[in-house]
């Protein structure tokens, strides 16, 4: 019997071994010869739409062509995109990978999707196709590096299930004010968070001579249904100076900081403001992708908000400052400010590693090295700067210093993204090879916007804000974090929407009720593994 147990295990741990290694085991394509394809091979990548209303194709323009030629002639190579909403990607991307259309190239912000359909065999392991390819692969690791090729890759298996993005400019939130009010209401920029409570109040008290005949119209703050993400500068200052990393990783699985101990009161202020009419009160009707607030801000009646650090700035002749100017004259726009202070008395924020989106490729991908070609095709310096930029005359126009200045453009040359990211995926943010020329280019890069206000918003982040990057702990997979995204995520919004509207005295009973189905539903088994991993692979102090 004993020798029998034994034998069994052998042959066990051998079937083991041989799934092991035929997984991992990965060849070199007969017609494959010196990076290029004798034989073409068609790959589909995913492409957002933004819904752009002067926007060009997302799947069919100048940029499009570009890359589709690229790779023709440079792999042999055929690309087709495939459309994905922006603003419910993780849901449509759900979709398509339970329904086994989705693209060979897929991309996405949450990284426990991936893992979900990884755990059910529908991710392919990029790990052997990685090390067999390196040097067929030389611009995407010199862009990436090894820190985000290998960031998600487990500690136990070996396996990489994704590339994490390079995010060149990494500069948060910030919060916005109408520079132009401020002018005429003879009020200095507000320096903590009395004062910009004093300040949304003078802009309520004072509508008719800021708004005339609109005054009924004005919105002090204005914020959207993703709390979390929009009200981070204020947030950020909640949380203690002394917080630790442990604590940071073990309650950090929500990418808005909701289990950060602090988190809470940075709501309540919101609550507070709402019920003493400095908010706009309609904000949890409106979901994402809607406009409705941007519209506001254009025509004049929002005083200030939270948002992206060059959220006012974008998108040329479609921008927040340009229509605004438009509006209510060449002297309005929003200047960025830094405001909250911490219990230490800093402006500290909170940033994530230098990650962006995570790249990976299902299991119905048959042309995995087509696709790893595809990812350095767009990694290559000079082809990435090209999407960046554009074309000299049309996208950009060459100052005297070498500095790049965006210049509107029409029909299929518009960027549906800034700097195109939306098909540079594998970096967002500008980056012309010098960090100098960058930073001017940076400031010129914004179309008929004042370089002051990007310069202003940018130099915040790096001489006002003391920054705090969240340390990376690789302990592999949180299985407990699986599938979980999109429903916790949905109850923390629901969460935060109804805790703001909520009568001041019915914000504790709310936020708390609300907080324990969270944990109930799932949070607080993330907790518990993720505590149990991080001391497993590095200790408990």
């Amino acid at each position: 019997m004993k020798r029998t147990r034994i034998f069994l295990t052998l042959c066990l741990m051998s079937i083991v071994l041989f799934l092991i290694i035929g997984a991992k085991s990965v060849s070199t394509p007969r017609d494959f010869k010196n990076g290029k394809f004798k034989k073409t091979r068609k790959i589909t990548v995913e492409i957002y739409d933004r819904s752009n209303p002067n926007g060009s194709k997302p799947d069919n323009n100048y940029f499009t062509d570009y890359i589709k030629k690229g790779m023709l002639r440079d792999h042999n190579v055929e690309v087709t995109y495939k459309i994905v909403p922006r603003w419910t990607e993780v849901e449509v991307l759900n979709n398509r990978l339970a329904a086994g259309d989705a693209p060979d190239v897929c991309v996405t912000y949450s990284y426990p999707t991936i893992q979900t359909y990884a755990n059910m065999g529908g991710v392919i392991d990029l790990a052997p196709y990685l090390k067999k390819f390196k040097k067929n692969l030389p611009n995407l690791y010199k862009l990436l590096t090894d820190d985000n090729i290998y960031y998600d890759q487990d500690p136990k298996t070996g396996t990489i299930w994704a590339v994490e993005a390079r995010l060149a400019q990494n500069h948060g939130t910030k919060t916005f004010v109408r520079e132009d009010w401020l002018k005429k209401l003879g009020l200095k920029e507000p320096t903590n968070v009395k004062e910009f409570e004093e300040m949304l109040k003078a802009f309520k008290n004072n509508a008719d001579k800021l708004l005339g005949k609109d005054a009924d119209k004005m919105i002090p703050f204005s914020t959207s249904f993703d709390i979390g993400w929009r009200l981070m500068p204020l947030l950020d200052s909640m949380y203690k100076e002394k917080m630790k990393d442990k604590e940071m990783y073990i309650n950090g699985f929500d990418d808005r900081r909701f289990l950060y101990p602090g988190f809470k009161e940075g709501i309540r202020i919101l609550n507070k403001w709402y019920n003493e009419g400095l908010v706009w009160k309609d904000f949890p009707l409106y979901g994402a992708g809607d406009k409705t607030e941007d519209n506001m801000m254009k025509a004049g009646y929002v005083g200030a908000y939270m948002h992206n650090w060059d959220y006012p700035y974008r998108d040329g002749d479609n921008s927040i400052t340009t229509n605004l100017k438009k509006m209510a004259g060449p002297d309005a726009g929003y200047i960025a400010i830094s405001c909250f202070k911490n219990d230490a008395g800093l402006y500290r924020r909170y940033l994530p590693p230098p990650i962006d989106r995570k790249v990976f490729f299902p299991s119905t991908c048959k042309e995995p090295l087509a696709c790893l070609l595809y990812l350095d095709w767009i990694s290559t310096f000079e082809n990435r700067k090209f999407l960046q930029i554009g074309v000299e005359g049309v996208n950009y126009q060459k100052q005297a210093d070498g500095s790049i200045k965006a210049i509107p453009a029409t029909g299929e040359m518009i960027q549906n993204s800034g700097n195109n990211i939306d098909y540079t995926i594998t970096i967002n943010g500008l980056d012309l090879g010098n960090p100098e020329l960058t930073a001017k280019s940076m400031a010129l890069g914004y179309a008929g916007i004042d370089k002051r206000y990007i310069e202003k918003s940018f130099n915040l982040t790096t001489s006002v804000e003391k920054i705090r990057f969240t340390k990376h702990f690789n302990v592999g997979e949180i299985q407990s974090e699986n599938g979980m995204d999109t429903p916790l995520k949905t109850k923390r919004d629901n969460l935060l929407s109804q805790a703001a509207v909520a009568k001041t005295s019915q914000f504790d009973s709310i936020f708390d009720a609300g907080m324990k189905d969270y944990l109930a539903s799932g949070g607080q088994a993330i907790i518990n593994e993720r505590k149990a991993a991080y001391e497993k692979y590095y200790g408990k102090r």
